[in-house]
This record gives C-alpha cells, sequence and structure tokens, in this order.
C-alpha cells in the first residue's frame, strides 16, 4: 500500500540534468555576451594598454556611463512579456529566438560603433537588452516544468551558476581577446559564435517539458509529471493569473525588495571593478580582466559550496526549506556590504587586500541563488515565470541606474573618496534588503498558487450558475490522494 502511494523514481541521471545544464550553458553564452562590455569599454578608450591596431574612441566618463546602463533600457520592457510569452509558445522556442538575437547585435557592434560612435553602441545595448529581457521567465517556467520538489534546490541552483560562469569567462576571456590579434572587435565575434553554438544545441536537446522530449524515458517521465502532481491534461490548459493576489502578496513584495537590493550590489561591482581597477588600483587592461575575473570565479565556486550545504541541511531536516533561504540570503547581502565599506578605503598600496576583498564579496554573494533567486518557485510553481518577470521588472531598473550613480559621484577615477561613496551606497542596501527578506520573506507555497484559485465561489454551493466544465480548470490533487498514474497513451507514443 505504501509504495502505491509513493512516487514513481526516476534514473539517477537523466533528461532533466540534461535540461539544467543547457540551462546552464545558455546563462552562460548568454552573460559573456551581457557583460563583456565592462572590458571591451576600457580597451576601446584605451587602446595603448591592449591592441594599438585598432581604432580607439575619446568617450567620457558620462558617456561610458550611459553605455553601462543602456543595456537595461531595453532589458525591463521584455521581462513581463518574456513571461507571456514563455507561458503561451513554451520557454524553448523564445529562449531560442533570444539568444540567436543576441548572437546577431553582438556580431555586427564593431562595424556599427564604427558608423554612429558610442550613439550606435548604445542603440545596440538596448536592442540586445530587449532580446534578453525574456529569458529568466523561461528559465523558471522551464525550471517549474522539469524539477521534481526534491530536486529543485540542486537542479535550480545547477542552471543559475551559468550566469556566475558566463559572468567569469566575460571578465577574463574579453581581455585576452582584446590584448590579442583580434583586438577588441574580438570581443563581440566570440560573444556571436558562442551564442550560435548554443542555439544548436538547445534546439535539438531541449524540450518544453517531460512530456515533449524526444529522448526522455517513459519511468522519468512518470517520476517527473507526478512529483509535480501534474494529471493527464496539466498540459493542455491554461491557469489563470491571481493579479491583485500576487500584487498584495506580502512575501512576494519582501522578496521584491531583497532581488533589487541584491541587483543594486552586484551591478555597481560588475559594472565598475574594471575601472575603479584601473583609476584606482592604476591597473592595465590585461591585469585588470584578471583581476576582475577573479570574484566572479570565487562566485562560480562558491555556489556549489552552497548548493551541497543546503542539499546537506534539507536532507537531515536541520533547518527548514525557509530557514536555509533565509540563512543563505544572510550571508550574501551582509558579508558583502561589509567587504564593500573596507574596499573604499583600500588604494593601489593596498592592492592584493582590494583584490581578496573584492573576491570575497562577490564570492559570498553567490548564495543569494539560493537565498532568494529560486524563491519565486518556492512561492508558486504554477506561476514561476510570471513572479520571475515581475521581479526581474522592478529589480532590473537598479542595473539602469547604478553606472548613471556611478558616474555622477566618480567624475574623477582616480579618487579614491568618490568610491567610496558608490561602495558606501552599495553596502547600506545590501543590509537593509536582507532585513525586509529577514522578516516577511517565507518558502511556502502561497493559497493564490492553487489552479482554482479563481474559481467562482459559490460554483459548488449552487452548480446552476457555474461555468462550463472546459472553463474550469481542474484542481490540484490533495498531498494525502493518490497521485494519477501518467497515461498509457505516453507509453505508446515512446514505443512508436
Amino acid at each position: 500500500m505504501n509504495s502505491q502511494c509513493q512516487a514513481v523514481k526516476g534514473p539517477r541521471i537523466g533528461v532533466r540534468h540534461l535540461q539544467s545544464l543547457l540551462l546552464f550553458l545558455g546563462l552562460t553564452v548568454i552573460h559573456i555576451a551581457r557583460l563583456n562590455v565592462s572590458v571591451a569599454i576600457v580597451a576601446m578608450t584605451n587602446a595603448a594598454s591592449t591592441n594599438p591596431n585598432f581604432p580607439e574612441y575619446d568617450w567620457t566618463e558620462r558617456h561610458k556611463s550611459y553605455i553601462l546602463s543602456s543595456f537595461y533600457w531595453g532589458y525591463i520592457l521584455t521581462l513581463c512579456p518574456g513571461s507571456f510569452l514563455s507561458r503561451r509558445f513554451g520557454p524553448k522556442i523564445v529562449f531560442f529566438v533570444a539568444a540567436i538575437g543576441t548572437a546577431v547585435f553582438s556580431l555586427i557592434t564593431p562595424w556599427c560603433i564604427s558608423w554612429g560612435d558610442w550613439q550606435a553602441f548604445c542603440a545596440l545595448r538596448i536592442l540586445q537588452g530587449l532580446f534578453q529581457g525574456v529569458i529568466f521567465p523561461c528559465v523558471n517556467e522551464h525550471l517549474a516544468m522539469w524539477s521534481p520538489p526534491e530536486e529543485r534546490n540542486r537542479l535550480g541552483a545547477f542552471s543559475f551558476t551559468g550566469s556566475d560562469c558566463g559572468t567569469v569567462l566575460a571578465m577574463f576571456i574579453s581581455g585576452m581577446i582584446a590584448n590579442g590579434a583580434l583586438g577588441w572587435p574580438g570581443i563581440s565575434y566570440v560573444s556571436g559564435i558562442l551564442c550560435i553554438a548554443w542555439c544548436i544545441l538547445w534546439l535539438i536537446f531541449a524540450a518544453n517539458n517531460a512530456t515533449e522530449s524526444r529522448f526522455i524515458s517513459e519511468a522519468e517521465c512518470k517520476y517527473i509529471e507526478s512529483s509535480l502532481q501534474h494529471n493527464e491534461h496539466f498540459h493542455e490548459r491554461s491557469i489563470p493569473i491571481p493579479w491583485r493576489a500576487i500584487c498584495c502578496s506580502v512575501p512576494f513584495m519582501a522578496l521584491l525588495v531583497a532581488r533589487c537590493s541584491e541587483t543594486y550590489g552586484l551591478s555597481t561591482l560588475q559594472a565598475e571593478i574594471p575601472s575603479y581597477m584601473n583609476g584606482v588600483l592604476d591597473m592595465d587592461i590585461q591585469s585588470n580582466a584578471v583581476f576582475s575575473s577573479l570574484p566572479f570565479l570565487a562566485m562560480w565556486l562558491l555556489s556549489y559550496v552552497y548548493l551541497i550545504v543546503a542539499d546537506i541541511v534539507l536532507k537531515r531536516k536541520w533547518l527548514s526549506l525557509t530557514s536555509v533561504r533565509k540563512l543563505f540570503n544572510t550571508l550574501s547581502f551582509w558579508i558583502p556590504a561589509v567587504a564593500l565599506i573596507v574596499i573604499g578605503f583600500l588604494d593601489e598600496d593596498h592592492a592584493n587586500w582590494a583584490i581578496a576583498l573584492m573576491t570575497l564579496s562577490v564570492g559570498v554573494n553567490s548564495g543569494s541563488t539560493i537565498g532568494s533567486s529560486l524563491n519565486t518557485i518556492d512561492l508558486s510553481p504554477n506561476h514561476a515565470g510570471i513572479l520571475m518577470g515581475l521581479s526581474n521588472t522592478v529589480a532590473n531598473v537598479i542595473p539602469i541606474l547604478t553606472p548613471l550613480i556611478a558616474g555622477v559621484i566618480v567624475v574623477d577615477k582616480h579618487d579614491r573618496g568618490q568610491w567610496q561613496i558608490v561602495f558606501g551606497i552599495a553596502a547600506i542596501i545590501f543590509f537593509l534588503g536582507n532585513c525586509v527578506f529577514l522578516i516577511w520573506g517565507t518558502a511556502e507555497a502561497q493559497p493564490w498558487d492553487a489552479d482554482d484559485f479563481l474559481r467562482p465561489k459559490d460554483a459548488e454551493t449552487c452548480p446552476e450558475k457555474s461555468p462550463p466544465v472546459a472553463e474550469i480548470a481542474p484542481a490540484k490533487p490533495s498531498a494525502l490522494e493518490p497521485r494519477m498514474s501518467w497515461p498509457d497513451r505516453h507509453a505508446a507514443k515512446s514505443s512508436d
């Protein structure tokens, strides 16, 4: 009897892990194309430090701040539409279009800059942002359909570490490319080619859900669908979005504040580290690129430490999922806040200490993936893409502001006092954002996640007033009821 109530276990390594790997690689190449500009812009305005055979541009700090922030002008416009597009057409095709668009704009960047100067560069970055805005809603939608609850931390956190890997590579290889025979134009060419290569893999191996995959076994499909409590017609129906309940949800608002504060601190580090190292620490472009990538290498590696620790703590039931989220978020926010304040008091005579503290602050921040980034799936698996679209829309207004704020404060990149203000603001926001998450955050699924949350209240008491059966979304099975077995038609489809 007990064995009948237990979910069928799938293979230890299966297609769900392949989907997570594809998401990891996709976020890697996308972030290379997104973040290489912080290194490229240094090479483009100081050709003597890289390859002098390529054009040099006389851009002011204000022009640079426009270029660094312009990506997010387009990015925030497609975050919410990305949620609807991924629900309507599936994350597979939407993610593909985003990546191929990014590739095209990367490949034509050098030519456009030679034609239209920094204004053309800003225009291209806006277009790249428009295409990339749909990506994180796609990732959340994809993970919600492919990750069983007991594996969600593992698969989700691994997928999101692609962002860290892409950040490391964007900082590291961009400096090497700019210093080599390809010069700074090679940064854009390599980014575009990597995106195209990933698109080919994604088209072949990706699927919107387990039932659509050509490569999945019947056992793994049963395991995924039963663990997610999906019935036979789940993927053919549309669940109404409870907009009012979402916007009035205190846990979601707490998550939103945490995401905004995390984005401010991290975007400050991502966009300003190369300029800080060049101006205050007096590093050349190649050393700049190597040391700029170190913090994000630490972030990438420490994310796996967080993942392993979270798995152990949750399996042994030492802490609840909510406690794990809050603990990891506290570590990833408050330690970088302290480090940022200290960094502001260091100059080129203490360059090693500055690099070590930057590495520590960014590396420790990787815990925010388990702390708050995956919290959208906790609050509502059925609306995970929508929540990610809403939270990212608001949170990514912040990266528009951070370079502009830094551009107003830092008028002389060699002035350490001006950088102290930039890093101090980021530290304060880190601290306050986590305070809000500690008080009101949770990892419990919210009542408005239920399939039938928007069903008319009188549907059961007044059958004559009930809408037609076809218009009512089937209710999610109770956790105490036996889960519906996977239809035999899947076995017939597999045999075909």
